[in-house]
């Protein structure tokens, strides 16, 4: 067995860091996906918020998209046509448009609390590998010592 290249340990490490890098993007994403899932709910109270101070006939800015808004009068708040995912709406009543996104709302915290697990899930297999790699480091260190004293002090072993 040849210890070209670096050695096996080498190579072993080399993969070991590459898994980690792997590992650690994975925690930002699920990071970023927290972050989408908060900012929504974020959205959902602002939604609550404006059904409980906006009336019939309240002036209101609607987004237009590319941050255009145009002015608006409401012609009916006891009419909400609100999202209820997969493409689909329905027209509520005001409560009933409470309840629908208080019930999204508490719906997204479930998912928070999935990506949360999912995020301890990765942190434990990341550290998992760093306690590895750092005992193949220690190994390594190790033997090139050994190879180092074999060198310096041949025949120092009595039979």
């Amino acid at each position: 067995m040849s210890m070209g290249g670096g050695g096996p340990g080498q190579q072993q490490l080399q993969q070991l860091s590459q898994e980690l890098q792997a590992l650690d993007e994975e925690i930002e994403a699920v990071d970023g996906d927290i972050e989408d899932v908060r900012q929504e709910q974020r959205d959902i109270d602002d939604a609550i918020e404006a059904l409980g101070t906006l009336d019939t006939g309240s002036t209101v800015q609607v987004p237009l998209g590319g941050g255009a808004y145009v002015r608006a009068e409401l012609e009916d708040i006891d009419e909400v046509v609100v999202s209820l995912g997969g493409g689909y709406a329905a027209e509520q009543e005001e409560d009933d448009a409470v309840d629908t996104l208080e019930r999204k709302r508490d719906a997204l915290d479930d998912r928070i609390e999935e990506l949360r697990e999912e995020k301890s899930e990765l942190e434990a297999e990341s550290d998992e590998l760093e306690q590895q790699a750092q005992q193949m480091q220690q190994q390594m260190q190790q033997q090139q010592m050994q190879q180092m004293q074999q060198m310096s002090g041949e025949g120092d072993e009595g039979e």
